[in-house]
């Protein structure tokens, strides 16, 4: 473990090598991924077992799904704002250890209002996960290597509920679905413990960061430490932070079915079994996360193209949401069903394409207000998470089944989505804006 020394005056230090601690924030945010999107998707793997045993119809399912995104929309904001205030150290640890509690406790529940408020009360502990971790990048990482976090990030995060399907479908051999809540809840201790003892909210503080690793942080010494007043009449008055408002929660409508309707849509929409449904509801997420980090990598080529990092992100994402809709269209009139998966893999492929960039956007534009102001944008496609399960499971109730309907509903959003990013500034800070 390297030591740290202080800089020298002049801000040089002529042969030492940086050391390289930064990327241990990025395995953290990695893990704590994953850990995210296994408590949120075995909900989708199970809920077929949960229907039968509590008695829910699709309606009610639908609103259990929905239930846990409002809840995270609405502490989106707070989660962000929380970290902007007092750091990501203690906001991180805090908010895990509450959602893994409410992740065990769901295998408890009893009743449909029972499981509404367990998984009202986890979507509360989830949010601002994603905020706070990208709080952390603003301060740890030096700009050029923030998109690319994030596109790692991400990706893990889609393979997190990617592999899900088959991770539930396993322990379900094993236990019932409800020890496997009890499970899935454990892991976020672990994880707890290990990033409150190694993180640090400014890395000047952190004996593993050097000198050199601290020159290459200097840019980003201005996004540690407190702020507690957030320029929300600046925000308010920003079109880009309307647009990214409004980008994500497009982009996060469709994305929903992946992790909500999609099993269910494999069983009783393309009348496959259980052993099938379990690897065929990998594909969307596993695309997925090779969206995010394709768009990792060729954002620093495509800049190098078009010399604008604003031209990249408009491209790269008006290009994801135009390739989803139309990836989402074949994939419905596909007939056989593993293409049709390839396809509809392809949607969340493109859809990933949009990730980083936007995430990165709060970033560059955010700067020290990074955490409210993804915090924000995340809520808004978490309010999209609301709208689109609960709507689905009415869709579904309403015309029996219609699954055609649903979906191309999702492939309309995706088109709109395409309107947004050629009007959003994604790299004016917004204290300059």
């Amino acid at each position: 473990m390297a030591t740290r020394t202080q800089p020298a005056a002049s801000g040089k230090t002529p042969g030492l090598a940086p050391s390289r601690a930064r990327y241990w924030v990025i395995f953290f945010a990695v893990t704590l991924a994953i850990l995210a999107y296994i408590d949120r998707v075995c909900i989708s793997m199970a809920a077929p077992n949960i229907s039968k045993d509590l008695g829910f119809d699709r309606s009610e399912m639908g609103w259990v799904f929905s239930s846990f995104a409002i809840a995270y929309a609405l502490f989106e904001i707070p989660g962000g704002y929380w970290g902007d205030t007092i750091g990501p150290r203690r906001v991180l640890m805090r908010i895990v250890l509450w959602w893994s509690a409410f992740t065990a406790l769901t295998g408890g529940v009893w009743s449909w209002l029972s499981m509404v408020i367990t998984r009202f009360l986890f979507g509360a502990g989830e949010a601002g996960c994603f905020p706070n971790l990208t709080k952390a990048f603003t301060i740890w990482l030096p700009g050029r290597e923030r998109v690319q976090a994030q596109g790692i990030m991400w990706m893990f995060a889609r393979w997190g509920g990617a592999f899900t399907p088959p991770l539930v479908a396993l322990v379900f051999t094993y236990m019932s679905w409800r020890w496997s809540f009890v499970l899935f809840g454990a892991l976020g201790l672990i994880w707890a413990a290990a990033f409150y003892w190694w993180f640090r909210d400014n890395p000047r503080d952190h004996p593993s960061v050097n000198a050199a690793e601290m020159e290459l942080l200097e840019e980003s010494a201005g996004n540690a430490g407190a702020h507690h007043s957030v320029p929300w009449s600046k925000l308010t008055r920003s079109r880009t932070v309307w647009l990214l408002w409004a980008q994500y929660f497009l982009l996060s409508f469709p994305w929903y079915f992946y992790i909500t309707w999609l099993p269910t849509y494999l069983k009783d929409g393309r009348h496959l079994d259980n052993d099938t449904v379990k690897w065929y509801a990998v594909l969307p997420l596993l695309f997925g996360g090779l969206g995010s980090l394709a768009c990792g990598i060729l954002s620093s080529t495509v800049v190098k193209m078009t010399g604008s990092v604003r031209t990249t992100r408009r491209l790269l994402a008006s290009v994801g949401f135009f390739g989803a809709a139309v990836m989402l269209v074949v994939s419905i009139n596909t007939a056989d069903p593993l293409m049709a998966m390839v396809f509809m893999g392809m949607a969340s492929f493109c859809n990933d394409l949009v990730m980083p960039g936007a995430w990165g956007t709060c970033m560059d534009v955010g700067g020290r207000y990074a955490g409210t102001l993804s915090g924000s944008m995340n809520m808004m496609g978490n309010m999209a998470g609301f709208v689109a399960p609960a709507l689905g499971g009415y869709i579904l109730k309403t015309t029996n089944d219609d699954w055609n309907l649903f979906l191309y509903i999702m492939a309309g959003v995706y088109m709109l989505g395409v309107l947004c990013w050629p009007f959003i500034d994604p790299v004016t800070p917004i204290d300059q804006d």
